[in-house]
């Protein structure tokens, strides 16, 4: 574990380096809106870096809508002022890796409303998935068995249903994270294998019944627990 975050540094690093020096180009040839970036080959060549590094560094940059990749014509700067650009950039180079807190406030915000989305919006078909989900994370708990990963199934199922793709994409996003931080502070070793269960199915009825105010309560009352247990948490 230790290895593979020493290599995920290493490479933010490196994809740091490669984001600014794509920005001191563009400024250097004095390239606009509309403009070709030079190819990734030409790019790892002159910044000295690998293919992957260079592709992760325009993929970043293109999430942030400052860089739009064209199948097999290239890469090009977005429509963004130069002056717009520059100060995106600098603030993309001078984010941190969120932290547990940072997580699990984003997570809390997020669910609050595709709760209630869920609730206005699901189809039959995303009800079917979200009792699938409900169902797979409650035999689990029952068996004594590891359940974060279906727990967070669950959610991304509720996600899926409020119908809004960019609240889907942020869930996605930060997933992989909470599973992480999840299985570092045994943040489900409750000591009460029912609660999780009872709460889980308190928010799937509520979006069953179509009822958005009572989904996003329930939400509210399964993340209390969780909420207060990430500010006892020792830094």
């Amino acid at each position: 574990m230790k290895f593979d975050t020493l290599i995920k540094n290493e490479n933010s690093t490196i994809q740091n380096r490669i984001i600014s020096e794509i920005r001191d180009l563009i400024n250097y040839k004095n390239l606009e809106p509309g403009d070709k970036l030079p190819s990734e080959r030409m790019m790892s060549e002159k910044f000295e870096a690998s293919r992957n590094n260079i592709r992760e560094s325009i993929h970043r940059l293109e999430f942030y809508g400052l860089l739009k990749s064209i199948p097999q014509s290239g890469t090009f700067i977005a429509n963004i002022g130069i002056v717009a650009l520059n100060g995106m950039v600098d603030d993309i180079l001078r984010l941190d890796d969120p932290d547990f807190k940072s997580l699990v406030e984003t997570r809390i915000l997020l669910e609050l409303k595709t709760a209630r989305l869920a609730a206005l919006r699901r189809t039959n078909e995303d009800l079917d998935q979200i009792k699938g989900a409900l169902e797979a994370y409650s035999e689990k708990v029952l068996n004594g068995v590891d359940a974060v990963q279906e727990d967070l199934l669950f959610h991304l199922a509720i996600a899926k249903a409020a119908g809004n793709s960019t609240l889907n994409t942020l869930m996605l996003m930060i997933t992989p994270e909470i599973i992480t931080n999840f299985e570092k502070y045994h943040v489900c070793d409750t000591g009460n294998s029912n609660v999780g269960i009872k709460e889980h199915t308190a928010i799937y009825k509520a979006i069953k019944e179509q009822n958005p105010k009572k989904a996003k309560e329930k939400m509210k009352v399964h993340f209390k627990t969780l909420y207060q247990y990430c500010y006892n948490l020792k830094d």
